[in-house]
């Protein structure tokens, strides 16, 4: 599968896309028929806390699983997203 990672307004360093490669490489041998994974980070607010936003969408043919999730870092905001997806996937799955 595909995987874009998109920053806006900040450059994502390479640890964090390798995290996040690593991370969909999971959802990837869950679903055999996805197109493309496209991750989306953006900052909220930066003076807050729980300010970092990960949005992930998977395209598959003729659906897209698709999450966002807030969180203090942008590892912790991806974690809990690919464990979401893999709920939608089951579900997408069992359809």
């Amino acid at each position: 599968m595909n995987t874009t990672i998109n920053s806006v307004k900040f450059r994502a360093d390479e640890k964090l896309e390798k995290f996040i490669q690593d991370k969909v490489a999971k959802l990837d041998r869950m679903i055999d028929n996805a197109v493309r994974c496209e991750v989306t980070l953006k900052v909220d607010k930066p003076e807050s806390d729980n300010n970092k936003i990960a949005e992930l969408r998977i395209i598959v043919p003729g659906k897209d699983l698709f999450v966002t999730k807030q969180a203090d870092t942008f590892e912790q905001a991806v974690a809990d997203g690919v464990d979401t997806l893999k709920v939608q996937i089951e579900k997408y799955k069992n359809a």
